[in-house]
């Protein structure tokens, strides 16, 4: 095989001749490359790669070309056409430059804080009252358990329903709670019956043991009632009558008897504030007259008790009946409530007491009183209208009242008012703006809640 020298110009040397036999056997193609298959160009104990092939028979070349066209040709993969969201996403990498992290300042890190809490504190509040709700509904109301110590002489008056019952139960320390003793009355397949009267219970019982000694025939006392501290003489004849087989209308007629009958000071015109407060377990052969007699008697000797003097025993009588409606159940506050009205009886000023205004409409059951109630002056029980004392005892004293209104605590007091009424916290005052101030707390503490406010009506 011959080859061109290039020439002293540089150009590029012609290309090589074209070896037909080796075109012919398939060892290379028609651009002068290697064709696979046709064997190595080198190889160990091979010829170089320019070294020139040796000439093919026509046989020999006829065998290669049958060779050639035997084996398959190398398939050949077409690129894949990228899809529709891939070309979507090369094309928007390619219109936008990637977005640069902006830093945040202090103030902007601030401001988030802030509502972030914002937001925190908002859903507490938010959730707290169906959180509570959530809880309470699945949380067992408070009960004690066994059957409880010590003795309790508990009363079930006429028309007394289980929300009553439930209730009086928890005031006279018998249940743990309301919820205790009425929910366990629902749960009863048949609704339990009450009987008014006299019972025989115990402190601290849970709901089951006191609802089954109500259940109980022989913890029915006979002629025994309680008369509680406060009570208006009209509640006590009632409960007389249901502690006793005696009718409520011959109490009623021995009553109306003049109270000089029953040796009550002359400015007495009915047996109210001298019927006192205590369990009471008398001879069944007592009549109406005999009953009151023993309460009057009983009355005079917490007087004599508290060295009050004969010609005393009627004031005495009415100042302690207030102190006992307005003390509440606080046994601390009733000298301090004794003082304030001393001392305005001392300076001249209206008592301005809310219990004998309402005691004068006929509601015995409350202190609440409206602003006309308070501006009639013929209500002669009105304390607001009238000057000193009431015309008469409120309700029948206990031993605590009567002993607040013969020696009163020493201060300086004008004012009272309770601010929270289910404990009976009270805030007494000397001036006008404290007592408002005090005044305050009472209406927030009625609208802080439902519950309170339905002390507060």
């Amino acid at each position: 095989m011959t080859h061109r020298h290039s020439d002293s110009r540089g150009t590029a040397p012609d290309p090589p001749a074209t070896d037909w036999h080796a075109l012919l056997a398939g060892d290379v193609a028609p651009d002068g490359s290697d064709v696979p298959g046709a064997g190595p160009a080198t190889g160990t104990g091979g010829a170089s790669a320019g070294d020139a092939a040796p000439p093919m028979t026509r046989r020999e070349a006829r065998e290669a070309e049958r060779r050639a066209l035997e084996e398959p040709e190398p398939e050949v993969h077409a690129p894949r056409k990228p899809s529709r969201a891939e070309r979507r996403a090369a094309a928007s990498d390619y219109d936008h430059e990637p977005d640069q992290p902006k830093r945040r300042g202090p103030w902007g890190c601030l401001i988030g804080l802030l509502v972030v809490v914002a937001l925190g504190v908002g859903a507490f509040f938010f959730l707290q009252g169906p959180v509570n709700s959530l809880i309470a509904r699945f949380t067992p109301a408070a009960d004690f358990t066994g059957t409880g110590t010590g003795e309790v002489i508990f009363m079930i008056h006429d028309g007394d329903t289980g929300s009553s019952i439930a209730e009086n139960l928890v005031d006279e320390g018998v249940t743990a709670s309301y919820d205790a003793f009425y929910d366990l009355l629902l749960a009863q397949s048949t609704e339990p019956e009450f009987h008014p009267g006299a019972y025989q219970l115990a402190e601290e019982m849970s709901a089951q043991a006191a609802l089954d000694a109500l259940m109980d025939p022989a913890n029915k006392l006979e002629n025994t009632f309680v008369i509680p501290e406060g009570t208006a003489i009209g509640d006590a004849l009632v409960a007389i009558s249901e502690g006793t087989s005696i009718p409520l209308e011959e109490l009623q007629a021995a009553a109306a008897e003049p109270p000089a009958n029953y040796g009550l000071p002359a400015e007495a015109t009915t047996l109210e504030g001298f019927l006192f407060p205590a369990t009471y377990t008398l001879d069944p052969d007592i009549d109406a007259h005999g009953v009151l007699q023993t309460l009057v008697d009983r009355q005079f000797e917490a007087l004599d008790a508290a060295a009050v003097p004969a010609d005393q025993r009627w004031r005495t009588i009415v100042l302690a009946s207030i102190v006992q409606r307005e003390a509440g159940s606080n046994l601390d506050d009733f000298p301090k409530v004794a003082r304030v009205f001393q001392n305005r009886l001392d300076q001249g000023m209206n008592l301005e007491s809310d219990a004998t205004v309402a005691y004068g409409t006929g509601n015995t059951h409350t202190v609440w009183t409206t602003d006309a109630e308070r501006a009639d002056a013929s209500n002669l029980y009105n304390t607001y209208a009238n000057p000193g004392l009431p015309i008469g005892p409120i309700g029948n004293p206990g031993d605590v009242a009567i002993n607040a209104a013969v020696h009163p605590a020493d201060g300086t007091w004008l004012f009272f008012v309770p601010i929270n009424l289910a404990t009976g916290e009270t805030v007494f005052s000397t001036t006008v703006d404290e007592h408002e101030a005090a005044v305050a707390q009472l209406q927030e503490w009625c609208a802080a809640s439902d519950e309170n406010a339905a002390y507060c009506e």
